[in-house]
């Protein structure tokens, strides 16, 4: 039986040693760091995404290597379901949605073997991309728990949350897209909403486009927060619809990665540092150094992600403040 975990899990980096085999056996030592003279035959262990169960779960399909960093390496599925792209990761990069974490640390450079464009296969509970053999034995879930929150904890939080993001340098400065997006969630005005979302999908340069990222934010927001807060049922409707406008065509209008991440956003998952931020906000752990780790992801992204996520906990709060007020006033 795997293990289900509500937070990701902060795998060990530290490897044991196994004894020597003959054959075709080799250790995890051997498979991170791609030894030609290892064999094929030993896997480590990882903690995927629940949202990538039945992709991991189901017949082993095969995949291209995307991407390659010190620290990641994404693979894309060769079909067009989503989620198209999985993330592999090591324990001390940023958990995204979409990734199965690995117990080795970023210093190490276990993907150093893997090459752009090779070959992967991924189902029967593993991946495989190179020399990298990962078996899924964990699961963690990237949907944010939050609790209740008040109004009044959401309000304090949103104005902890504007003297941070201040600080991020936006991918976006100076557009006015995301702003009029903000002002359009806040009043509840659906149609113009769509259409200003619509617009920014897959607007800026990079893996991640800072309008998906801007975009990801506002939708983890107003789904995790509606939930939380009295009469958010407003902003969870709002999420739902602006997620069908910008992941009807995502596939086509921007990159493979920053489609699937829309796809979980739409889904109400998140990056374990966007988690962090909206537990901030919502008073259960400090929301500064959660800001911080956030700002310091990519680029721009997490001043991007920010700005979706404080845009997002604005509409929250003015929509169920008036939903509260209409429930007030009598027929």
């Amino acid at each position: 039986m795997t293990a289900v975990m509500r937070e990701p899990v902060a795998l060990p980096t530290r490897r044991r040693p196994r004894p020597t085999l003959a054959g075709a056996a080799r250790s995890t030592a051997s498979v991170l760091s791609g030894d030609p003279r290892a064999a094929t035959g030993s896997a480590i262990a990882g903690a995927a995404a629940m949202g990538l169960r039945e992709l991991l779960d189901s017949a082993r399909r095969p995949a291209r290597v995307l991407a390659v960093f010190p620290a990641a390496v994404y693979l894309e599925m060769r079909t067009a379901a989503e989620p198209r792209v999985l993330a592999v990761v090591c324990s001390d990069a940023v958990r995204l949605p979409n990734a199965v974490v690995v117990p080795v640390g970023g210093r190490d450079r276990p993907f150093r073997s893997i090459r752009e464009g090779q070959e992967a296969w991924v189902g029967d509970g593993q991946i495989e991309a190179g020399a990298l053999r990962v078996r899924i034995r964990r699961w963690w879930d990237p949907v944010p728990a939050l609790g209740g929150v008040t109004p009044a904890r959401l309000a304090r939080g949103i104005g902890e949350l504007e003297a941070a993001v201040a600080e991020g340098r936006l991918g976006l400065a100076g557009h006015p897209d995301p702003g009029l997006l903000a002002e359009r969630c806040a009043t509840g005005d659906l149609a113009d909403a769509v259409e200003i979302a619509e617009r920014i999908v897959g607007l800026g340069p990079g893996l991640t486009p800072s309008g998906d990222d801007v975009l990801a934010g506002l939708l983890v927001a107003l789904r995790a927060l509606g939930g939380a807060v009295p009469h958010g049922r407003t902003a969870i409707w709002l999420a739902d619809w602006l997620g069908a406008a910008v992941t009807a065509d995502a596939g086509t209008r921007t990159t493979a990665l920053a489609a699937t991440l829309l796809h979980c956003a739409a889904a109400g998952q998140a990056s374990a540092e966007v988690t962090a931020v909206l537990r901030g906000v919502g008073g259960a752990d400090p929301l500064g150094p959660a800001v911080r780790r956030l700002l310091a992801v990519g680029h721009t992204s997490g001043a991007d992600l920010a700005f979706g996520l404080l845009a997002g906990c604005r509409a929250v709060l003015a929509l169920s403040l008036a939903a509260a007020q209409d429930r007030r006033v009598p027929a």
